[in-house]
């Protein structure tokens, strides 16, 4: 069932939720499928509807920082970066308070943590508290490792009658996951870029943050392969495409193209955006366009290699490495 948000779609949300079920709601970053963390049995359900690995974490979501610490451990620089970024597109790791639940953690002793800002996802979890809960854990509302959903409609096609309710509140403004920030250790780690710039993050901090290294913690997202139309996927050189083009076709394959400008040969073209916050918007509906096509290939002109394109350049090479073999 889709219902647009308002007072009856929340009302309902809040009652399947506390009742154990997983409801999609939207987000500011993208849809999530949300369930009670404090739930071990709502918490699988959530891993079983989306095929999701038992080792991969979740990220919790809380309605204010007061909430957050009751699950996390938060030091100075936590606290900073709530204070920053919260309500937003910000996930922190933190140490897990020993009480709080594991269930969505993945069997890591840290905690992903997040504070919403989407009016509609404020107000499922505000009515969820109302009736007793505390946190909704809330991967993205999507089989795992697929393109993440910004439309309801997004999340009908690809879990079905899996969810009882899909609360529809348009648009995703961001359209890319949530940063996601270590904080459990001594040195501040970019495990994510996403919706908050890193170097907004380091000036809050005073620091740089560092690369992601073995020792990181599992994060949601942070696989090598992740975020995949089902038609493989290559990011190729704006200047390599007409070539790329041309080798594929001699093969016998169509191809989808996503580009600044149309290229010849291709059986499908969107035009790709100049603006870096244009295209993250752009992005998954893109490629969940371009993968109704059913073509042979999915091509995308390669990014700026500027900061303020990480995230996309994060998400579009996690998505054709899944397929990066089949790609000679």
């Amino acid at each position: 069932m889709i219902l647009p948000s308002g007072p009856q779609a929340t009302a309902l949300a809040a009652r399947l939720l506390r009742d154990g079920q997983a409801v999609a709601l939207p987000t500011e970053t993208v849809y999530g499928l949300a369930a009670d963390a404090a739930s071990r049995e709502a918490v699988a359900a959530i891993y079983r509807i989306k095929g999701r690995p038992a080792d991969h974490p979740l990220i919790v979501h809380v309605l204010d920082l007061a909430q957050a610490q009751a699950w996390g451990c938060f030091d100075a620089r936590a606290r900073a970066l709530a204070q920053a970024f919260w309500p937003g597109p910000l996930t922190l790791i933190v140490r897990r308070q020993p009480d709080a639940p594991p269930w969505a953690c993945g069997g890591e002793p840290t905690v992903g943590l997040r504070v919403p800002a989407h009016p509609v996802a404020r107000e499922v979890l505000a009515a969820f508290v109302a009736l007793g809960g505390s946190a909704l854990a809330a991967p993205s509302a999507n089989r795992f490792g697929r393109v993440s959903p910004t439309r309801a409609q997004h999340v009908l096609d690809d879990l079905g009658s899996a969810v009882p309710l899909i609360v529809d509140g348009g648009e995703c403004a961001v359209g890319l996951e949530s940063t996601i920030v270590d904080l459990s250790r001594e040195q501040p780690v970019l495990l994510r870029p996403g919706g908050i710039a890193a170097e907004a993050i380091a000036a809050v901090l005073g620091e740089p943050l560092r690369a992601r290294d073995a020792q990181a913690p599992r994060a949601s997202g942070t696989l090598a392969a992740h975020y995949a139309p089902r038609t493989p996927l290559e990011l190729v050189d704006a200047a390599a495409l007409p070539a790329r083009l041309a080798e594929l076709a001699a093969r016998g394959l169509s191809v989808a193209v996503w580009s600044q400008y149309r290229p010849a040969r291709a059986a499908v073209w969107q035009p790709q955006p100049r603006d870096a916050h244009d295209c993250a918007h752009a992005l998954y509906d893109t490629l969940r366009a371009l993968d109704a096509a059913a073509l042979g290939r999915i091509l995308v002109e390669r990014p700026p290699a500027a900061a303020d394109w990480d995230a996309i350049h994060d998400r579009l090479g996690r998505a054709a490495a899944t397929f990066a073999d089949e790609a000679p």
